[in-house]
């Protein structure tokens, strides 16, 4: 996480973005929910949200447990993906630093089901790599992003090989191809909201299904 340039401020502009339209005692829910930190960070902002998270690593959700303490009773924790989630229609969601890890396909069908699980004209906030990961442009970011992590400020031969890992295995997709997607899914009104490097951030807005 240390790795996300303003973590925690991003966390911060999501739930202002969320709370546009999620009312006072809303449903959220929160795809990724392992580790815990955005939850934390909207329940301690948001006192009458509820929660549902999900993700499918049962050790990061015994992490989120920890990470909420006594907050984490306005949260029902589900193992497993977004077909997971109960069948109800949420007031927002969220989904942060996981989309990037999914194949086109899988991950339009991923913001699908989360379309399916949402009110019409809830919010959805995503952040995750995005940028054009086969040109010299996405060489540039991902250098930069490791630049930014690196403890000593220079970039390590440990993390030029990560570097390398990133641009061959995971499925990055360029910020036009991820508003592309987030519309096909059924989302109206994205905008970028957030930008650090090679990780982007949108709100947009459930359409009504047609």
């Amino acid at each position: 996480m240390r790795q996300v340039p303003g973590l925690a401020d991003m966390h911060r502009m999501a739930g202002i973005l969320l709370a546009e339209r999620v009312p006072r005692n809303g449903r959220v829910l929160v795809l990724g929910a392992g580790g815990g930190l955005e939850l934390r960070n909207f329940a301690r902002a948001y006192p009458g949200w509820r929660f549902d998270g999900i993700d499918p690593s049962a050790d990061m959700l015994a992490l989120a447990r920890a990470t909420l303490g006594e907050m984490q009773n306005r949260v029902t924790f589900h193992q497993g993906y977004i077909e997971d989630a109960p069948e109800k229609r949420f007031d927002g969601a969220s989904c942060f630093l996981t989309l990037h890890f999914l194949p086109r396909e899988a991950r339009l069908d991923t913001l699908r089901t989360l379309h399916s699980r949402l009110q019409p004209g809830a919010p959805l906030v995503v952040a995750h790599h995005s940028f054009p990961i086969e040109t010299p442009a996405g060489e540039r970011w991902l250098r930069r992003n490791a630049t930014f992590h690196a403890a000593s400020g220079e970039v390590s031969g440990k993390v030029m090989a990560q570097i390398a890992a990133m641009r061959q295995n995971l499925p990055a997709l360029a910020p036009e191809e991820d508003e592309a997607l987030l519309a096909e899914a059924g989302f109206g009104d994205i905008e970028l909201f957030y930008a650090g490097f090679s990780f982007r951030g949108w709100v947009c807005h459930a359409l009504p299904a047609v």
